[in-house]
């Protein structure tokens, strides 16, 4: 009779996650993602190959909760921001590790579908693509800023947020 399995790939998963956001991708280490599953680290490698695919893995589980997230928006431009600024405020971590190489392709592909769909409505087929990189540019630069502290000249960050919405909003619609 086989032995049975002490913990899962899903678990395993929801750890580096919990391990990332508490440490940051340094404390997410095969050691220290075995300790919290209860199992020794190289019993992971049955689960998880590599430090790389665990890092895969929790950017993909990130990506498809955020794909969750946007899904549940009103799926205009603001509603997509906004949504991924929420997430990007709940999960930090997670949100540069989306952003990282070690973030898959394909997982990064599905996220852009929504934004491309906005961009689309909003400027036609010819221009979905730019749109939608200047929009994606624009909020992971301000959010970026936002998380690390860099706004300190005073003034409402929500507000800037929500001016600099509507000024790339304002900027689609009238471009030639």
């Amino acid at each position: 009779m086989p032995t049975p399995e002490k913990t899962s790939l899903r678990r395993i998963v929801a750890a580096g996650r919990d391990l990332l956001e508490a440490h940051g991708q340094q404390g997410l280490t095969m050691q220290n993602v075995a300790e919290r599953v209860g199992v020794r680290a190289p019993s992971l490698y049955k689960h998880v190959g590599s430090r790389a695919a665990l890092l895969a893995a929790v950017a993909e589980a990130t990506i498809d909760d955020l794909i969750a997230l946007l899904e549940s928006t009103d799926g205009s431009l603001e509603g997509l921001a906004r949504g991924y600024r929420r997430f990007a405020h709940a999960w930090p971590q997670g949100f540069r590790l989306m952003l990282s190489p070690d973030a898959p392709p394909e997982a990064l592909a599905r996220v852009a579908v929504p934004v491309l769909d906005a961009s689309r409505r909003l400027v036609g087929e010819r221009d979905a693509l730019e749109a939608a990189r200047l929009v994606t540019a624009w909020a992971n630069g301000f959010i970026e800023m936002e998380l690390i502290g860099a706004f300190r000249l005073g003034g409402d960050v929500d507000h800037a947020f929500e001016y600099g919405l509507a000024g790339i909003r304002r900027a689609l619609a009238t471009a030639p």
